[in-house]
């Protein structure tokens, strides 16, 4: 009953703003804002499985293999940063510059060292990943808790198995944060990475409609953006609560012992 509960309350908002875009489209019709019966219409024409083949299996493959070397990236030199004190002072000024500068801007300058191909728009996502990835593995390094550690040392566990069981572990919350946050940052960084000089993705055919003055079929891709990146972070949230059940059991141990 709770779970019935918990997914109607999850779902009410969602609802009454699809009614809402409904009704309002409806009532005003626009060229540039066709009624949402009209975008959902064109929607099973437009993407048919050409298009899939063609632009959205291509753009997925490209967030999951940016994603993918962002995490690898982001983890690795975040233990490292986060573990040496010395390392950290050393390239935190550089660290601080290139955070400032949005990965957007980079866009232009990517495209002139790697060209107008997938390893571009790859380069693109990955520097839009891994900072919110870099950021959080140092801050869960650095919050392990201080008695867990000089614990371990003094019981002399190797250093292997306090890094991957105590250091890693005890950040793992941070960092699936971070990852929550990349995965948006991915996809908003897959459309644009798209946009310039492309030949195929979602981002391309947005583009494409566009150009041509297809607008329900341009509106159709905006609707396919935001059913993949809900999935996706549905899909994520699977993930995250069984690799962290045993911090989310923890957590809940605590607070009903209080």
């Amino acid at each position: 009953m709770k779970t019935l509960h918990t997914a109607l309350t999850a779902l009410a908002l969602p609802i009454v703003l699809f009614c809402a875009w409904w009704a309002f489209s409806v009532a005003n019709p626009s060229f540039y804002f066709p009624s949402l019966p009209k975008i959902l219409g064109q929607f099973p024409e437009t993407w048919g499985l050409d298009m899939w083949v063609s632009d959205v299996f291509p753009s997925l493959l490209r967030l999951f293999a940016s994603y993918a070397l962002a995490l690898a990236l982001g983890v690795g030199l975040g233990m490292v940063l986060g573990l040496s004190r010395r390392i950290r002072l050393t390239f935190e000024p550089v660290l601080e510059f290139l955070r400032a500068v949005p990965p957007t801007a980079l866009v232009p300058v990517v495209m002139l060292f790697f060209g107008i191909g997938d390893v571009m728009k790859v380069v693109v996502i990955v520097l839009g990943c891994f900072w919110p990835i870099l950021l959080n593995t140092i801050e869960g390094v650095r919050s392990v808790d201080e008695v867990l550690s000089d614990t371990a040392a003094t019981y002399k566990v190797r250093s292997r198995s306090r890094l991957v069981h105590l250091t890693l572990r005890s950040a793992t919350p941070q960092i699936f944060t971070g990852l929550r946050q990349a995965l948006s940052i991915g996809i908003i960084m897959m459309v644009i990475s798209e946009m310039f000089a492309a030949s195929n993705g979602i981002g391309f055919a947005i583009v494409q409609f566009q150009h041509q003055f297809s607008i329900p079929e341009m509106w159709s891709g905006v609707i396919l953006l935001g059913i993949i990146g809900y999935l996706l972070s549905q899909g994520f949230g699977w993930v995250e609560r069984r690799s962290l059940a045993w911090y989310y059991g923890l957590k809940a141990s605590g607070e009903n012992g209080r």
